[in-house]
């Protein structure tokens, strides 16, 4: 099954940079949001998102309320999610996984980074 991702950030470039990864590692699938607030608007339209990738520091909503928002929704439990941050404290990491993101990725990262990063969670998900 083809998984379809929603990349949030609000950098155009770093969403470029996220798609161009992913169709480095085969994944084809995906629609962009610039923030949290975009992005819930595209989660709870009729597309079929399997995968989120989110970054923390955006305006509006952050990547870390996005999350939040996300897993205190029945309908989104089991979502996979991914941050993909500049934020590389241990005490920011200890935050992201107690708000229930699946993974944490510092940037920058490579396609193989990402790859293995999804393939974790998609496996410990099965």
């Amino acid at each position: 099954m083809a998984l379809k991702f929603l990349i949030v950030d609000d950098s155009v470039t770093m969403r470029r940079i996220v798609a161009n990864s992913l169709k480095t590692i085969g994944h084809e699938l995906f629609v962009e949001a610039s923030d949290g607030k975009e992005a819930m608007v595209k989660l709870n339209s009729d597309e079929e998102i399997n995968f989120v990738i989110t970054d923390w520091n955006m305006p509006e909503v952050s990547g870390l309320e996005l999350v939040r928002t996300i897993r205190a929704n029945e309908k989104y439990v089991a979502l996979p999610i991914l941050m993909v941050t500049t934020r590389g404290l241990k005490e920011d990491i200890v935050e992201a996984l107690q708000a229930k993101v699946n993974n944490y990725i510092v940037k920058p990262f490579t396609p193989q980074i990402l790859k293995e990063k999804i393939e974790q969670i998609i496996s410990s998900a099965a």
